[in-house]
């Protein structure tokens, strides 16, 4: 139990005692103990810490903060120790309008700088993340080769009403954390308050590491849809790393 206090009394986190399943609502014993054993100092900066920051957080990091509890036990104990870290994150990837069915996360992609930057559909070891929102654009490339691909302009989906009219669903480890809504959410051309084609999660939701992530996306129909078009899709949030 002192080793867990010393480690919330250096911890940057506002809740570091999630981290570390000390509920300060529920004063034992063993954690009055401890605490009498920490120097005044070191003592005072625990409770601070228990008492949760007067500065909170702000944006993803946040709502990171608020699901601490639900880390992997591996994941808790190294931010604990200062081992991992939290970082802004967009998770992305690239893939043709051909089919009715675009599925963006597949267990066969590998990653590729200007395409994707997971592999295998999967999170790093080590690497959860909580989406905080999640980005859809589209454009059509010059011709049909990668670096055309790659040297496209992605803009609005208002430009795509066949893509628009859509919907998309999101899944994480075959668990649903967004069902099947449509893409109108993606319309934010005339929402000066949101970047475009950016969709704010109300109930942010984690994507623990090493689980396969499904992001599908379903039209009605491709008429309209020119040759060559491509949508870029991301989950952008809060994630930790090395």
């Amino acid at each position: 139990m002192l080793g867990q206090l010393e480690l919330i009394a250096d911890s940057e986190y506002n809740n570091a005692g999630d981290l570390l399943g000390i509920d300060p609502m529920n004063v034992n014993g063993e954690l009055l103990g401890a605490l009498k054993a920490m120097n005044p100092i070191a003592r005072q900066k625990v409770i601070n810490n228990l008492a949760k920051n007067p500065a909170p957080s702000k944006g993803s990091r946040a709502e990171m903060e608020k699901h601490f509890r639900e880390l992997q036990p591996h994941i808790k104990n190294e931010l604990a120790k200062g081992n991992l870290r939290l970082a802004d994150t967009i998770i992305y990837s690239i893939k043709p309008v051909s089919s009715r069915t675009i599925k963006i996360f597949e267990t066969q992609d590998d990653k590729e700088v200007g395409v994707r930057n997971i592999s295998n559909a999967k999170l790093p070891k080590n690497q959860s993340l909580l989406v905080s929102g999640i980005i859809l654009l589209v454009g059509t490339a010059a011709g049909a080769s990668k670096d055309e691909m790659m040297a496209t302009n992605y803009d609005k989906i208002e430009s795509f009403p066949a893509i628009s009219n859509g919907e998309f669903s999101l899944k994480a480890n075959k668990k649903t954390i967004i069902p099947e809504i449509g893409n109108y959410v993606f319309k934010t051309q005339n929402n000066h308050l949101l970047s475009i084609g950016y969709y704010k999660l109300a109930n942010p939701r984690l994507i623990q590491d090493d689980v396969q992530i499904e992001m599908t996306i379903e039209l009605g129909t491709t008429t309209g849809v020119p040759a060559n078009t491509y949508v870029f899709a991301a989950l952008h949030g809060t994630s930790t790393i090395p």
